[in-house]
């Protein structure tokens, strides 16, 4: 399995990118599909429905019902997806500011959605805790 394991080193050399674009979450019956034009940042299917995350503007256009309008921070460090404690190290201090945080983790790096409003807020706290973990 390729990607960094260490947890000292992935809390270092995490470089946090605040992506520019604002997403949103949209539920649909497990029998429908999201309109053409809408694609998909992630979808994942529960007995309930899909979850997906789309840009809000091409939800909005498509006349899709959303909830969360967030931005996404990218922690850019290849982590492995058999890595411990990198996100248990993370969240508890974004939480310990009040925030809601929506983690995903894709093969090359864990993304967080967190409320529009707050990206800032959180982008402040990631890079002083890898600024804390450097050396």
């Amino acid at each position: 399995m390729s990607g960094e394991t260490d947890l000292k080193t992935l809390l270092g050399a995490m470089r946090p990118e605040l992506q520019p674009e604002t997403y949103v979450f949209v539920t649909l019956p497990l029998d429908q599909s999201l309109p053409d034009g809408v694609p998909p940042l992630m979808v994942f299917g529960e007995k309930e429905g899909w979850t997906c995350i789309v840009n809000e503007e091409a939800a909005s256009r498509a006349g899709l019902s959303s909830t969360f309008p967030c931005r996404m921070i990218t922690l850019s460090i290849h982590s492995s997806l058999t890595a411990v404690g990198f996100l248990a190290a993370v969240l508890p201090r974004l939480a310990a500011a009040g925030m809601g945080v929506n983690p995903v983790s894709g093969f090359y790096h864990d993304h967080l959605f967190v409320a529009a409003d707050r990206a800032g807020d959180a982008m402040r706290i990631l890079e002083e805790m890898a600024a804390a973990n450097k050396g």
